[in-house]
């Protein structure tokens, strides 16, 4: 079971500054990360005085009890309940290696008394230009101070907690590739050697490999009775010819054996059309279910997506799906139908899918295209996103948007939704100007401000905006 994300608690110190406040601060913080579902770490109160950081001592006795629990905290929460002290803050904080939160409590009026004052709102600026000054990375959200028992601020958590799982989850993972790039689509091209400058290790895999591997497995394999009766229960295979059947579950036992191999967090694959002309079934299905168990797949060796799709999976948690920029919808020009063959995630659909003959490879070779998992995308807020290397960059675009219920005739074949999106005109015209493809990555909810956060300031990936 996974650990609920965990923030380290640290507070600051000022000694003319009524310092008492601080330990209705731990309380309270404690309080807050609690009540949003999770967990923290929180220094003794008599390591320091009152528990908070004012000296560069204090700062370095904090530091020292970060690193004694290193790896179990996601990001830090620095909170400024009074005037912070900025030389403790940065010895605290300057080697925490996670996503800094900067939060500074709000005076109240009828409080402003000596006794009561905090001055915490000038204080932040003290910090934030300290670390700026020493690039150390932080972040700072809207409202500039807010209580952490305010609504405010339990929104500001939890977008910060899904900063930090997609900080955590992208700086070192590793994605595997199974087969070249299909041949007809120089469009998902990509640098290796720029992705591994950003901790992003791609391992590649021949695809006459897994075929061979496919070919020569037994029906009473291991695994093989285990994955025919998941897909049994994950979706509607009755239609799908019992030889098929069992080359796909054969299949899924390899890109298992792979993954397990070798750590892979995400994988793309080639998938047409040596599967189809030779192994005689389409992998769309097989992408589907690794993506609602948590596995990011992608499909047509689009790599690129599949690490848009991750970041998105880690903000979100939730599976994401990689789609084509498909078909206008009618006159409405904010809405567009995306679509691709069968891989989405049944978590995003509005029921199980179908797992049918893929319409387009049957047309001139029947039975040769048995898994694409037909269906609808469910209307949800959704964020869209994609990248691209180029000069040893990985460079970046996310904007939101909504699927909304709005029906796509039967005759459509594969999986899609009706997106509507505002201002796509000009979007696309920026997406075509920017040299991105013709896929974009979609993820659940409203995860914008958390990606640009996690691209930008810690990630140190190039944001193009297009909204």
């Amino acid at each position: 079971m996974a650990r609920k994300t965990t923030f380290a608690l640290g507070f600051c110190n000022r000694g003319f500054m009524p310092g008492e406040l601080i330990l209705a601060a731990r309380r309270e913080m404690a309080q807050a990360v609690e009540r949003q579902g999770y967990g923290y770490l929180l220094m003794d109160e008599s390591a320091t005085r009152y528990g908070g950081v004012e000296t560069r001592d204090e700062g370095r006795i904090f530091a020292r009890w970060l690193k004694e629990h290193e790896g179990e905290f996601d990001g830090v929460i620095f909170s400024m309940p009074i005037f912070a002290d900025e030389n403790g803050a940065i010895e605290a904080l300057r080697d925490a290696n996670v996503p800094i939160l900067m939060q500074a409590y709000p005076d109240e009026i009828g409080r402003m008394d000596f006794k009561n004052r905090r001055d915490a709102y000038c204080g932040k600026f003290s910090v934030t230009d300290v670390f700026t000054q020493y690039r150390v990375p932080f972040t700072v959200m809207k409202p500039h101070v807010a209580h952490p028992l305010s609504d405010a601020f339990a929104k500001n958590l939890t977008e910060f907690a899904a900063v930090c799982q997609v900080v955590g989850g992208m700086k070192r993972f590793t994605i595997g590739a199974i087969g070249a790039r299909t041949t007809a689509f120089k469009t998902v091209r990509f640098d290796e050697l720029a992705l591994q400058k950003y901790g992003i290790t791609v391992e590649s895999f021949d695809l006459s490999d897994l075929i061979f591997k496919v070919q020569n497995m037994a029906d009473d394999a291991p695994g093989v009775a285990e994955k025919i009766e998941r897909l049994q229960g994950y979706t509607d295979v009755s239609g799908v010819p019992d030889r098929n059947l069992k080359t796909l579950a054969k299949m899924s036992v390899v890109i298992d054996g792979y993954i397990d191999e070798y750590h892979l967090d995400a994988l793309t694959l080639r998938c047409w059309n040596e599967m189809e002309t030779i192994l005689r079934v389409c992998p769309c299905v097989l992408l589907s279910e690794l993506n609602d168990r948590g596995i990011v797949a992608s499909c047509e060796i689009d790599l690129c997506s599949a690490i848009t799709m991750r970041a998105m999976q880690l903000a979100s948690g939730k599976p994401t799906a990689v789609l084509d920029w498909n078909n206008n919808y009618g006159e409405d020009e904010d809405k567009v139908i995306l679509f691709h063959c069968g891989p989405v995630a049944q978590t995003l659909m509005t029921a199980k899918g179908t797992v049918t003959e893929h319409k387009m490879f049957a047309k001139g070779d029947p039975g040769s295209g048995w898994g694409s998992n037909e269906g609808r995308i469910a209307a949800f807020d959704m964020t869209f996103s994609n990248c691209r290397t180029e000069d040893g960059k990985l460079i970046l675009y996310v904007s939101e948007g909504r699927f909304t219920k709005d029906v796509i005739e039967e005759g459509y074949f594969g999986c899609a939704g009706v997106a509507s999106i505002p201002d796509l005109q000009e979007k696309l015209l920026k997406l075509a100007r920017g040299g991105f493809k013709h896929h974009t990555s979609i993820g659940y909810g409203r995860m914008k401000s958390a990606l640009t956060e996690a691209f930008t300031t810690y990630l140190g990936y190039d944001l193009v905006e297009i909204d």
